[in-house]
């Protein structure tokens, strides 16, 4: 059984450094009380970077990992060296026990490698997928999967799909019965291709599941709050993500143009300084950080390379939530209810 009251940590991933991710680790350390960190990276290094979080010390163990995954290096070379990598090691750990969750902000390709060779898929899953919170103008932020991992899925890796995304949505979202779609080209019936609408059949005859099918969803309407799981293909859903993100960067940028377009503008600035606040914190993809790959024998979480501290803290959280509700269990147990209903 994995330590449930133990994350470990890739510390020497990311784009910004050592420093940032010790700074996230204490932070989290502070919302979650009674949970320990194991510190993988560098032993000197990381021994040094703790004189600055003394409460942290008392909370952490570094185990050393001589190796680092680079960020352009394919997945194939770094999984040759996942045994001397930090980001292998702190995977292994939770194959081993000693951890109940493993994050990095390494390599995506790698540690996505990495985790399905070590940690396997769960009973019944075909494809582990990758999903992530994104934002909204609902109560809550929506949970949209998969981001990338498969390009290409049937209809059973999308049912699959949904009942991991409702299950994560009920433990980081804190709903009973999360609201599940399927991005689709229309919401009408008939729209879509058979794969979509064969998943569609079987969602909504899984009523026994704590989750409610929602039917089909519209590029245009993923952010609007209407659902709490959106579900699709790897391929789909990476060009949503990225389009996502790239018309948040977008408006942020236009604003920022306009408010500086003249002396009036900057007064305008000055003037609407709160509500700009509000909208920047709102899309500030830190407040949303840490995707999760659902499905495997263990759970390992992907947070951004270019995460803050407040970014790596918010992705470490959402392990902790994850680890804390059993939830590899919960996942097991959900895809068991649909291969006895499907028999």
């Amino acid at each position: 059984m994995p330590d449930n009251s133990t994350i470990a940590v890739d510390a020497m991933g990311g784009d910004e450094g050592l420093a940032v991710m010790l700074a996230g680790v204490a932070r989290a350390r502070h919302q979650f009380e009674g949970m320990r960190f194991l510190l993988v990276g560098d032993e000197a290094r990381i021994a040094a970077g703790l004189e600055s979080h003394p409460n942290l010390s008392q909370h952490s163990e570094i185990v050393h990992a001589p190796g680092v995954v680079e960020a352009s290096e394919k997945p194939s070379q770094a999984m040759r060296r996942a045994k001397s990598t930090s980001m292998g090691i702190a995977i292994d750990l939770v194959k081993k026990g000693r951890a109940g969750a493993a994050v990095s902000a390494g390599n995506t390709g790698a540690l996505m490698a990495m985790a399905k060779l070590s940690l396997r898929t769960l009973p019944g899953i075909d494809r582990p997928a990758l999903a992530a919170p994104l934002p909204t103008l609902g109560a809550n932020d929506v949970i949209m999967l998969d981001l990338g991992a498969n390009t290409e899925c049937d209809a059973r890796n999308l049912i699959q799909f949904a009942v991991m995304g409702a299950a994560y949505a009920r433990v980081v979202l804190d709903l009973e019965a999360p609201r599940v779609a399927l991005l689709n080209i229309g919401s009408e019936d008939q729209k879509g291709t058979d794969v979509i609408r064969e998943a569609a059949a079987v969602l909504r005859a899984q009523t026994h599941l704590p989750m409610t099918f929602t039917g089909f969803v519209e590029g245009d309407r993923l952010a609007r709050g209407d659902h709490d799981v959106i579900v699709c293909d790897g391929f789909a859903g990476n060009i949503a993500l990225k389009t996502a993100e790239g018309t948040a960067r977008f408006v942020a940028d236009l604003l920022k143009r306009a408010f500086s377009s003249s002396a009036r503008s900057k007064l305008g600035f000055l003037i609407s300084r709160p509500a700009t606040k509000l909208l920047r914190d709102h899309l500030d993809p830190n407040n949303h950080n840490g995707a999760v790959f659902l499905g495997l024998g263990g759970i390992v979480l992907k947070s951004h390379g270019g995460a803050n501290e407040l970014g790596v803290a918010t992705a470490i959280g959402n392990a902790a939530k994850l680890v804390r509700a059993d939830f590899t269990r919960r996942i097991a147990e959900d895809l068991a209810h649909v291969e006895q209903a499907a028999a």
